[in-house]
């Protein structure tokens, strides 16, 4: 069994630098008001994860320091977290320790290692479980009061629990889908009118890729036709010479005149041979060129009804890249993105009726599923209840008695509601129960809320004795409460600390308290002191033995260690205490 054998509290409010010693079985911290007792409590939570507030640290110090040593055997669950992050254990003991800046920066370290606050949260829920007067607060909620039962229940409701909350998830995000199908059926039908339209004027055009780019050339050559066949033929008069003219000067002639000159003396001079062979390809070239002109002119299309076609194919062309595209490939790809949706939208009314179907089906296994859950419940409120009421007989309560309502509320309607037990009820993330647990105080008395039927110190009862039915079905290896005690006295706490120390025989138990009866029923007392600083420091948190414990108890009973009456008191305590261990 895991066991926190110590913690160091470095500058972390009243206390300056303390080192708590905790026992295997019942360790009770004791003090004055204001002597800094909670911080031992404060101090376990922020080793265990719990919110870092920078207003904790110690005026003037930088930072507060909280290390705690835990002794773990091979195989616990702490131990198994703590390798997987990482961590060591040295000599079977885990060390775990939490900086909180003056800035507000949290640190945390496990086994040595550097890790996230949320590890040391995981690791908290198999070591300890804290319980204070908020906690009391919270037990009043019946949400509380349903995952206490939950929580007790174990396997019998977290299996049909899991499914139920999968199936629930599932159901809501359905319900979300078809409302939107559904709210938005105008929107969606105008939409997909539009897309019929526009695809429809695309496949009358019938465009193809690239289509406007060349009729738009074609339309420019076709405009200018007679200027274009007018300079193709002066140019190739100038290349190629007129037929009808035979004194007229040409290129080509020229050219080849150059080239002859040159073919004359070519053998005498490399240089010039070389210079002779360019002219033979210049000659070529222009050949070439003047041949092209003839056939470009021969092709040219003057026809003014080719020229109307195209002019009006192109206006059909535009009409479509106005509305879908900058140009006929950014058209295409709209028409193809627009068939895509139009297929969806249309799609929309199998779709509505495929969700419409999934959801009665969900429904109709969480209405099963549901069932599970308060039959589970119902079985498991008989046990708890019996149990609980058995505890507080063992804490001066003999007559009171314990039970649980779980009801259902009945829906407005069937589609707002799931079946449980032939009735339509409201149901939410964790069934359809609402979970209450209520008190009857003293015999003749109605079973009422315990928010309204229980006092501050049967309250105290009520959850200790819930705490210890807790340790029976599902034990953690420690238990800290924080002045649970509250508004208990006499006989009652004789009780409370009877009952604490059955606990310890089975975990380790470390109660803040003021009460003497319930200190004196603890294994190790530990004293917090202020100095006369107002501050808490090493020598500050003392182990009470012997006479010193008895003045400690004396001084809880009557405010006056030195008192006789007191301290005979003390004895007997302790004496009774002794006894019943």
């Amino acid at each position: 069994m895991s066991v926190l054998e110590e913690m160091r509290i470095r500058s972390l409010g009243v206390i300056d630098d303390a080192v708590v010693e905790l026992s295997p079985g019942f360790t009770a911290v004791t003090g004055e008001t204001g002597a800094g007792k909670t911080m031992v409590v404060t101090s376990l939570g922020l080793l265990l994860g719990g919110r870092a507030d920078p207003a904790l640290v110690r005026v003037g110090a930088k930072a507060a320091v909280v290390e705690g040593r835990i002794t773990v055997s091979p195989g616990d669950a702490a131990a198994l977290r703590a390798e997987e992050a990482g961590g060591e254990i040295e000599d079977g003991a885990l060390i775990v320790s939490r900086t909180v800046s003056a800035e507000g920066r949290s640190r945390a370290h496990l086994g040595g290692r550097s890790v996230p606050v949320g590890v040391l949260a995981e690791l908290a829920d198999d070591l300890v479980a804290v319980h204070g007067q908020t906690d009391q607060q919270g037990l009043l909620k019946p949400a509380r009061q349903r995952q206490a039962l939950d929580r007790y229940a174990g396997s019998g409701v977290e299996g049909p629990h899991t499914a139920y909350t999968a199936a629930y998830r599932r159901l809501r995000a359905v319900v979300t889908e078809l409302d939107e199908l559904t709210t938005r059926a105008r929107e969606r039908a105008q939409e997909a009118d539009l897309l019929r339209f526009g695809l429809e004027e695309v496949a009358a055009v019938e465009p193809l890729p690239g289509e406007d780019t060349e009729l738009a050339a074609e339309a420019e050559r076709l405009g200018h036709a007679e200027a274009l066949a007018s300079a193709a033929a002066l140019a190739h008069t100038a290349l190629a010479g007129n037929p009808e003219d035979p004194e007229g000067v040409d290129a080509t002639t020229v050219v080849a005149a150059a080239g002859q000159s040159l073919d004359a003396v070519r053998a005498h001079d490399p240089a010039l041979a070389a210079l002779a062979d360019r002219i033979g390809e210049i000659s070529i070239l222009l050949s070439d060129v003047a041949g092209e002109l003839a056939g470009y002119a021969d092709q040219l299309d003057a026809d003014p009804l080719r020229l109307a076609a195209v002019e009006e194919r192109r206006a059909a062309l535009t009409a479509l890249t106005r509305k879908y595209g900058e140009d006929i490939t950014a058209v295409l790809a709209w028409a193809e993105d627009g068939a895509s949706r139009l297929t969806e939208l249309e799609g929309d009314d199998d779709r509505i009726g495929e969700l419409t179907a999934e959801r009665d089906a969900l429904r109709g296994e969480l209405s099963a599923l549901g069932q599970q859950l308060t039959d589970a419940r119902t079985e498991a409120a008989d046990r708890f209840a019996a149990a609980v009421t058995e505890e507080l007989a063992s804490l001066a309560m003999p007559h009171a008695r314990v039970s649980f309502a779980i009801r259902q509320t009945e829906a407005p309607d069937e589609e707002s509601g799931i079946d449980i037990g032939g009735r339509s009820v409201l149901y939410g993330p964790s069934g359809a129960d609402e979970v209450e647990l209520l008190l009857a105080p003293h015999p003749g008395a109605q079973p009422r809320p315990i928010a309204k039927g229980a006092s501050g110190g049967e309250l105290s009862r009520v959850m200790l004795a819930v705490e210890v039915v807790f340790a029976g079905s599902d034990p953690v290896p420690t238990y800290l409460f924080d002045e649970v005690d509250a508004g208990v006295g006499g006989k009652a706490a004789v009780e409370v600390g009877r009952r604490l120390a059955k606990l310890a025989r089975s975990a380790q138990v470390v109660v803040v308290t003021h009460l003497p009866q319930v200190a004196a029923f603890a294994d190790r007392q530990l004293l917090v002191e202020k100095t006369v600083d107002g501050s808490v420091t090493r020598s500050g948190v003392t182990v009470l033995e012997g006479e010193d414990r008895v003045r400690e108890l004396s001084r809880m009973l009557a405010g006056q260690e030195d008192s006789e009456t007191a301290r005979a008191h003390a004895e007997e305590l302790l004496a009774t205490a002794r006894t019943d261990g």
